[in-house]
């Protein structure tokens, strides 16, 4: 019965110790800041420019491929970590100061 309930004790902690890593196939916390970042970035420049709204609907899925195919991943595998990431409410909070973060820096480095 003791060998059991340890085995048992072993098999539990083994399997708590993997809940703390994304799944196969989900992006890590740094890739998907960057890819916010860059998504954040061409928001801003599309929202900038002095075209109609149906054109920068347009332009804006260009952009994003684009940044896809910079972090070599798909569109999939994109809104599949942000799933993933939106159920913890506090990590997306933590990634969305990251990005802010991120965008004030770049924006300081283009004043100077």
């Amino acid at each position: 019965m003791k060998k059991y309930l340890i085995l048992f004790s072993c098999l539990l902690l083994a399997l708590s110790c993997g809940r703390n890593r994304p799944p196969e196939g989900i992006l890590t916390e740094d890739e998907m800041v960057s890819i916010l970042v860059d998504i954040h970035m061409a928001e801003g420049f599309v929202q900038s420019l002095s075209i109609p709204y149906d054109s920068s609907k347009k332009l804006y899925p260009v952009l994003e491929k684009e940044i896809f195919e910079k972090y070599e991943i798909t569109d999939s595998t994109y809104i599949a970590s942000l799933k993933y990431y939106l159920r913890d409410a506090a990590k997306m909070e933590a990634f969305y100061e990251r990005t802010i973060d991120s965008l004030a820096v770049r924006e300081k480095r283009a004043q100077q």
